[in-house]
């Protein structure tokens, strides 16, 4: 299963961890930052974001700035 958002193509990204160290920013280490991605299904006739045309009706794994997208209707 891979960490990326099928709608959007949101992927992981490396962040660096700053530790204040007598009053200067000491760069310790690097971790990874993965997006908040959620089984949900396409819902038919979704009008944003347009990626999700082909997809429609289908179970995906999307992130939650998408899924909120599809509540979305105007």
């Amino acid at each position: 299963m891979s960490k990326i958002c099928s709608i959007c193509g949101k992927t992981s990204t490396v962040n660096w961890k700053l530790k204040k160290l007598r009053g200067k920013y000491n760069p310790t280490r690097k971790y990874r930052k993965y997006p908040n991605l959620q089984w949900t299904i396409v819902p038919i006739g979704a009008k944003s974001p347009k990626a999700a045309k082909p997809l429609y009706g289908k179970r995906v794994l999307a992130c939650a700035k998408c899924i909120k997208a599809f509540s979305k209707t105007k």
